[in-house]
């Protein structure tokens, strides 16, 4: 007989290891929350306060979007062009005959035919200078300027670029607005001079149909009517380059004066060249450097010997006029200077010097002896 009844755990089994039933050693899943299915009004609510949501959200990024895009910097403005571009050029003889003329058309479109459009390039420094040419033989008004133009076809303005100093550029004013005789050309005064020649030559072709267009400095004493008497001549080429020509060692030490950053290109002798004091350059040489691009175009250190440069690429016809350079007044010079004057002694004296000479200022326009063979 048993002496326990079989359903009775036996009590050692409370002081036995603890034994996992079969369910227990089985790994359990995690947990998870369950909720008893919902109603079909309640689902629809859900999805109406969803996409009232996206909607508020969308209206606010938008909204965010468009303030940034107001408030936000403006970009960055590329750096201002090269000065030698070709740009807005003001003639201030133009526009005074404009604004005092009404019935003549002195349209900024138009260009006006002359023979020869004269730029006598100057810079702010040089008023001393500017007004002793206005003192003898360049026209000192708008009147004699345009009386100068009908009888002899040239036509004169001093021609400057515009200096970034704020009172220089108001003192070049001041005086264009009294004379009413520059052609300002968009560089800036410190521009090289081969780059402020390239301005020119573009304004001038733009505003003058000219069949000649000439560079002169203005420390020169010039006879408008010789010049005029040379330039109207009969040419059988018509692309032509007149002046003073020269040529001479090419400078490849940085220690000397006129000193060739370039010489290397050159070697050791310049080509033949005008002098920068006083050229002429035919209409259709200046048509052919106007329409050029101007990152084309070389170039060198000194404008006298850019221009040169350009004209070895054209089929030009290069007129030697030693007239145009004489260091004293004869009855044939159209231009005096002196080169050797320069920094030793006083140009504006020395161009009234020249002015109250008979033979320099009132001697006829030909010798008397190529006027009886005419």
């Amino acid at each position: 007989m048993p002496l326990h009844h079989p359903k009775h755990r036996h009590h050692d089994d409370d002081f036995l290891p603890y034994r996992r039933s079969d369910d227990e050693a089985k790994p359990r899943r995690p947990y998870t929350p369950t909720f008893a299915p919902s109603s079909p009004g309640s689902a629809n609510r859900l999805l109406v306060l969803f996409a009232a949501t996206c909607l508020i959200l969308a209206a606010a990024s938008f909204a965010f979007a468009v303030t940034v895009s107001r408030n936000r910097p403006p970009p960055p403005q590329p750096p201002p062009a090269v000065a030698f571009r070709c740009g807005p050029a003001e003639d201030s003889l133009r526009s005074f005959l404009a604004s005092s003329s009404p019935g003549r058309n002195y349209s900024a479109g138009d260009r006006e035919k002359v023979l020869a459009v004269v730029g006598v390039h100057t810079e702010h420094g040089s008023a001393a200078r500017r007004a002793a040419l206005r003192a003898t033989w360049f026209p000192p008004n708008p009147e004699g300027i345009v009386s100068l133009e009908h009888g002899t076809g040239l036509t004169f303005r001093f021609v400057s670029g515009r200096p970034k100093d704020k009172q220089k550029m108001e003192d070049l004013q001041k005086e264009a607005d009294m004379h009413h005789d520059f052609l300002f050309i968009d560089a800036d005064e410190d521009t090289k001079p081969p780059q402020k020649m390239l301005a020119f030559f573009k304004a001038a072709y733009h505003m003058f149909d000219a069949e000649f267009y000439v560079k002169a400095d203005d420390d020169i004493y010039l006879r408008p009517d010789r010049l005029a008497a040379l330039l109207a001549k009969e040419r059988p080429q018509h692309r032509t380059y007149v002046g003073c020509m020269k040529k001479g060692p090419v400078v490849n030490d940085p220690n000397m004066k006129w000193y060739e950053s370039s010489w290397e290109l050159l070697g050791n002798e310049y080509f033949v060249h005008a002098s920068g004091s006083l050229y002429a350059l035919s209409s259709e040489v200046v048509e052919a450097i106007a329409s050029a691009k101007s990152e084309s175009l070389r170039m060198f250190d000194y404008e006298d010997v850019t221009v040169g440069a350009w004209m070895l690429t054209m089929n030009v016809k290069h007129e030697d006029t030693r007239a145009m350079c004489d260091t004293a007044c004869t009855p044939t010079s159209i231009a005096v200077w002196d080169k050797k004057c320069s920094g030793s002694c006083n140009i504006t004296d020395k161009i009234k010097q020249l002015h109250n000479t008979t033979l320099c200022s009132k001697s006829p326009t030909l010798p008397p002896e190529v006027e009886e063979e005419e």
